[in-house]
């Protein structure tokens, strides 16, 4: 797996310690913990941010506002929780098997199991990316877990390049798939969607990719 690898780009951690998007923030939850999130998942789809109070989630889910700020401390926490989740589904999506394989069909393969996240949890995708909370302010832990998934997808692509690629040249390589996998994705959540014919829209994303994946693989992306 990524960072895990023997890899010339990947950076190495010891066995012993895991990265934060690989822990699995949500699988101890208990039932009323869970029916909260998906509460506020369909609750924040449904009407986005000014959607989201704390007694239409308590109603949603089937508890008590007590019930919700003893689980959670309140909407704070519920965003929190979903802003991790978010990025952690985004990280697993990414985070494919390097070792003997193709890179470019390592990155493509990460980069259609994206879209295809991306889609199934809309919620947590237009939360971490949109910017639609305005009043909502990750915490240092979900910060991390977002900056560990974008570390993912850097190591991936990472793999197209020489060894002697500079940091800055791998970023950049990596914002370069990035912006076209969400910018795909954004558009399909756009209200453009409702103007345009978007029945296509992830072999159209994957087309362009593959491009682009080619394109650095030759050196020719500057």
């Amino acid at each position: 797996m990524i960072g895990r690898t023997a890899s010339h780009n990947a950076v190495m951690l010891p066995a012993y310690i895991t990265p934060l998007w690989r822990v699995n923030y949500t699988a101890a939850m208990d039932d009323p913990k869970r029916n909260i999130l998906n509460a506020a998942s369909a609750l924040f789809l449904e009407g986005g941010a000014s959607a989201l109070h704390v007694r239409s989630i308590a109603s949603r889910a089937g508890t008590s506002t007590i019930g919700i700020y003893s689980h959670f401390q309140g909407k704070q926490g519920i965003l929190d929780a979903l802003y991790i989740e978010g990025f952690q589904r985004v990280a697993k999506a990414m985070d494919v098997m390097t070792s003997g394989a193709d890179p470019k069909q390592a990155v493509l393969k990460a980069c259609r199991n994206y879209l295809d996240s991306a889609e199934q949890y809309e919620a947590h995708y237009r939360l971490i990316f949109d910017n639609a909370e305005r009043g909502y302010e990750p915490s240092s832990e979900a910060k991390e877990v977002g900056a560990q998934a974008f570390k993912v997808l850097n190591d991936l692509v990472a793999h197209l390049l020489p060894s002697t690629a500079s940091k800055s040249k791998r970023h950049d390589a990596a914002m370069q798939v990035w912006s076209v996998v969400h910018g795909f994705v954004g558009l399909k959540h756009h209200a453009v969607a409702q103007l345009v014919d978007m029945r296509h829209w992830r072999a159209r994303a994957m087309q362009v990719l593959e491009i682009l994946v080619d394109a650095i693989a030759g050196g020719k992306t500057g």
